[in-house]
């Protein structure tokens, strides 16, 4: 009996027939061909192993066998289509040896290509010198070097959570964990006094940031407004937006750590008397690398609700103009439908659920804003892929809870390893030890499952999904609490029970890493069947959805030429060869309907200490009126904020549907910052 077979490096693996079946099933499919793969399998494996009793058999020798069982039964047309399947994965194998990646994993071409182009590690001459599986050894032995006992069995553990694709860190840490480098974190804010040399000091330590790979948020409330006078030089302020753009033109020069633009974000409250400046500034093409949010206050909202007046305030809280707050959200709304920004960040629901009110209150956010943070504070990401956690139409609660479990322990690990850029970023960090453990493969899980993307059970396994999430995380918190000590600040926090982490679920847009793992992005739909992604500098990567070409073979409706006419139009709704069941399981981001992504996001933000990021895509013919229901319907679902994307409204954008691709520019933006959020925007 066959126990093992040589792959095509040489080396030696455990023989798997069910690997030759499922080849055998694909290739009668392409054909329309009953499925015969279990009988004609059993045919494969009686021919090897009359062949190789002494000798183990190479997965050449084991194709040829197959080509050879579909001749012996007149089946020309499925040993045709099992020829170029093999030609197909040659073709694949030949790209990525261009590319100089040895692929030890078996990952998809679009995985290589982001892999290759920023995570593998190179030479002083350019050349690569790691492989994938050496990439995932590599972070799991650094990351298993803080613990204190059984090292090897936490790096065993912490490389095959990885090598399965069960569960990435974010970007930082795999680029630079087991590096000189050694920063590992993701998400930082930093506090931007009311002065020239605090500013350009937080400019300067920005700069340290984006070197080493992070991305940094910033209130601009407390800075005084435009016009207003300076006392020590007696001339007039310029305003927050003015040093804005210093801090972008700041960012447009440093790639961040090596591998990806800076990425910040700016916030402004509300009642700042510069507000209107703020939220028509990105309209105009400028602050390239800011996403941007007003902060918002209930008090605020419910003025609107009433078409009430409202106060604007200087920087020590004197009152300067009255304004109607309806015409400020009316402006607001307007620019966010003209150019995606700005988001809206509701600053009540947020410090209502801050549990470290002690030390300040919650002002801005990281990048995309799914992580809240105090000024000088930090947090290191990782995402659960949810697409692994189905199998046989079902849940996989018990792995589930186990990738929580790890995935909490892997991440606390970095706060201990983590080279800090600043040392009271170090200090702040280490006191409260927040976490950010999410989830991808949202959309994925869902079509494994059957279940509609924007339907009522989608929403309830959303809820109950991420509340089993939060109670193992913070199961796994309060027993490393236990084993290691709880969060230097668990004094000062209004939390009932001891963990180790002061938060721990965020969900991000996991954008590089959901391609590195196969998914969809974060808790996104999909964005379409088939589409054009740009990342990396320029490389555009096309995707199609294997999940619906599986379905398509195992209905019976694949056909190359349906497969073309969804990638020119990028959904298969209204297509009468896809039957409507189908069509409903598939509806893409722009099929959906507004309330359907607010409600998601809602519910997810319900288990999350944290927030979610995550983008209401509107399509292109959406008017201005739609924003204003998003918008109010986010804040009085007690979403933490909010951003909407109309498709089309940039004239560069991340994605694009089929057709559209042809022509378009692209977005230079790094996909870890945006996701699934078209534009590169993404809500929190």
């Amino acid at each position: 009996m066959l126990s093992q077979v040589r792959k095509r490096n040489g080396a030696l693996a455990k023989f798997d027939r069910e690997k030759i079946r499922l080849a055998i099933s694909a290739a009668l499919q392409e054909v329309q061909r009953p499925d015969e793969s279990l009988s004609l399998m059993r045919e494969v494996l009686g021919k090897l192993g009359k062949q190789f009793t002494k000798v183990i058999p190479s997965v050449e020798d084991i194709q040829d066998y197959v080509e050879e069982v579909f001749v012996t039964h007149d089946m020309h047309d499925a040993a045709k289509a099992y020829i170029l399947y093999r030609n197909k994965h040659e073709d694949i194998r030949e790209i990525k040896n261009y590319f100089g990646v040895q692929d030890d994993l078996k990952l998809s071409l679009n995985a290589i290509t982001v892999l290759q182009k920023r995570y593998l590690r190179r030479d002083s001459s350019g050349k690569i010198i790691e492989t994938p599986e050496q990439l995932f050894s590599r972070v799991a032995k650094h990351v298993a070097s803080a613990e204190k006992k059984d090292k090897a069995k936490w790096e065993k553990e912490f490389f095959t959570l990885m090598k399965e694709l069960d569960f990435l860190p974010n970007t930082p840490c795999l680029v630079n964990a087991g590096t000189k480098m050694g920063q590992l974190f993701a998400c930082f804010v930093l506090p931007v006094p009311d002065s020239i040399e605090g500013i350009f000091e937080t400019v300067k330590n920005s700069a340290v940031i984006f070197q080493t790979g992070g991305g940094v948020g910033y209130s601009f409330s407390g800075l005084r407004h435009e016009g207003s006078m300076v006392s020590s030089t007696h001339h007039r302020a310029s305003g927050p937006v003015s040093f804005m753009e210093v801090f972008d033109k700041g960012a447009e020069v440093i790639k961040q750590g090596g591998v990806r633009r800076a990425a910040l974000m700016g916030v402004l409250r509300v009642d700042h008397p510069d507000i209107f400046h703020f939220i028509g500034e990105k309209s105009k093409g400028s602050l390239s690398n800011f996403n941007v949010s007003v902060g918002v206050t209930g008090a605020f909202m419910w003025a609107v609700i009433h078409n009430k007046n409202y106060w604007l305030k200087d920087h020590e809280g004197n009152r300067v103009q009255e304004i109607n707050a309806r015409d400020v959200f009316d402006f607001l709304c307007g620019h966010a439908w003209e150019c995606g920004d700005p988001g809206m960040l509701f600053l009540d629901e947020i410090n209502k659920k801050h549990s470290l009110k002690k030390l300040g209150k919650i002002e801005a956010t990281n990048p995309c804003g799914e992580v809240l943070l105090l000024p000088n504070e930090a947090c290191v990401l990782g995402s659960i892929n949810l697409s692994h956690m189905v199998e046989h139409g079902h849940v996989q609660w018990a792995k589930l809870a186990k990738s929580t479990e790890l995935g909490v322990r892997f991440l606390d690990n970095l706060i201990t390893l983590n080279a800090y850029p600043l040392p009271e970023i170090k200090n702040i960090c280490e006191k409260n030890r927040k976490i950010g453990l999410g989830v991808m493969g949202w959309a994925d899980m869902l079509i494994a499952l059957g279940v509609r993307y924007d339907s009522d059970k989608a929403m309830a396994l959303a809820k109950e999904i991420i509340h089993f999430i939060r109670k193992h995380a913070e199961l796994s918190s309060e027993k490393l609490g236990r084993e290691k000590g709880v969060f230097g600040n668990y004094k000062k926090s209004s939390l009932k029970r001891k963990k180790r982490n002061a938060t721990v679920l965020s969900i991000a847009p996991t954008g590089s890493i959901s391609i590195i793992a196969g998914c969809s992005s974060g808790i996104e739909p999909l964005f379409g069947v088939s589409y054009v992604r740009n990342v990396l500098s320029g490389t555009q990567l096309f995707e199609v959805h294997t999940q619906f070409e599986h379905m398509a073979r195992y209905k019976g409706f694949y056909s190359k030429e349906l497969m073309m006419k969804i990638a020119e139009r990028g959904t298969v709704q209204g297509l009468k060869e896809v039957p409507s069941s189908v069509q409903e399981l598939f509806k893409t981001s722009l099929d959906i309907p507004l309330e359907g992504h607010v409600k998601m996001q809602a519910a997810f933000q319900e288990g999350v200490d944290n927030a979610v990021s995550k983008t209401i895509n509107l399509p292109n013919n959406a008017t201005i009126g739609d924003v204003k229901r998003a918008y109010m319907l986010a804040w009085k679902s007690k979403c933490k904020g909010i951003t909407i994307y109309r498709y089309g409204s940039k004239p560069e954008q991340v994605l694009y549907l089929g057709e559209e691709s042809k022509g378009k520019r692209h977005m230079q933006v790094d996909m870890e910052h945006s996701g699934g959020c078209i534009g590169g925007q993404c809500s929190f």
